[in-house]
């Protein structure tokens, strides 16, 4: 057998592979989120990953006695990057508000449309109104 050709045949195999896995970590938006739930809320934010190909911001938010923890999907850290959000624009303890639509399965999971400081600039995204 041809060297070459097996050498080809193991190196589509695994891009093959990974393509699938990729495709398979990957989900529309509409199969995780409801565009019938949108929601806001305010609190500060007590962890960021900076992951693909979702970044996560986790936001506290207190009421009625508890603090709820929000876990809020952004875009992939690579296109973060390109749209000028560094790791260090957003610190742990910042307060933030956070409008987007709720996962269809979880109460305190989001996809995030907006993301403001307490300040009012705007951080990430554009409102469900824009």
């Amino acid at each position: 057998m041809n060297p070459g050709l097996v050498r080809n045949v193991i190196v589509a195999g695994i891009a093959a592979m990974c393509f699938a896995v990729t495709a398979i970590a990957h989900h529309s938006f509409a199969s995780e989120f409801d565009r019938d739930q949108p929601f806001s809320i305010e609190g500060a934010v007590s962890e960021i990953e900076w992951t693909n190909p979702h970044g996560w911001l986790l936001v506290d938010v207190e009421g009625d006695g508890e603090t709820v923890t929000y876990r809020i999907e952004l875009t992939a850290a690579s296109i973060l990057m390109r749209r000028g959000w560094r790791r260090n624009d957003v610190q742990i303890g910042d307060r933030v508000a956070v409008q987007g639509f709720r996962a269809r399965n979880r109460f305190n999971v989001g996809r995030a449309t907006v993301i403001e400081r307490d300040t009012g600039e705007r951080i990430y995204g554009q409102s469900i109104e824009d």
